[in-house]
């Protein structure tokens, strides 16, 4: 008489196990040894019932400085952020409380002009005005009227009259994308 291999029937629950578990990336031979189910049946199950994993992201390629060197690298631009952002909030404090314009970055002479106009004396604004028109292209900030315009104007009107040194900063080789900054 012939006996043959007993069929293992595993439950409805434990399938759903296997399931979750190879859609959620486990490979279908760990999952045949852990619950004890033939991998031939794992894979006619997953082929009937339509199965799919889960879409994953490629790892991180490791830098080729290496992760301690990648580290290492990014608290040291971590740190001298630190620094840069320290040393620009305290010379625009010091041109906010009616100190000198002279020291405020042109990227922020439009944010500060109008802060000033906005909470400092009209005297202030006035002599910021005086000051500013020297440098030929800040006269634009004000209309007809000597009212200063919306920072977005003295935003667009400063990297307008700074293109170049704007294009440098964003490392755009001469020549290319020409139309920017639009």
């Amino acid at each position: 008489m012939h006996e043959g291999h007993a069929r293992k029937l595993r439950s409805d629950d434990t399938w759903r196990a296997v399931r979750r578990a190879w859609e959620a990336g486990e490979t279908a031979a760990s999952l045949a040894r852990r619950y004890d189910v033939g991998l031939a049946n794992l894979w006619r199950r997953r082929a009937s019932e339509g199965w799919k994993r889960r879409e994953t992201a490629d790892p991180d390629p490791e830098p080729a400085e290496g992760w301690d060197g990648y580290a290492r690298r990014k608290q040291f631009e971590f740190e001298y952020q630190l620094v840069e952002t320290r040393l620009l909030a305290t010379k625009l404090a010091e041109a906010m409380q009616g100190g000198p314009l002279e020291r405020v970055s042109v990227w922020h002479l439009g944010f500060v002009l109008e802060w000033r106009a906005d909470n400092l004396t009209p005297e202030t604004a006035a002599r910021d005005r005086a000051w500013a028109v020297r440098h030929g292209w800040t006269a634009a900030f004000w209309n007809e009227t000597g009212w200063l315009h919306p920072l977005s104007y003295l935003d667009a009107v400063t990297l307008q009259a700074n293109r170049d040194a704007w294009r440098e900063d964003a490392r755009l080789p001469p020549g290319t994308a020409e139309s920017w900054p639009s």
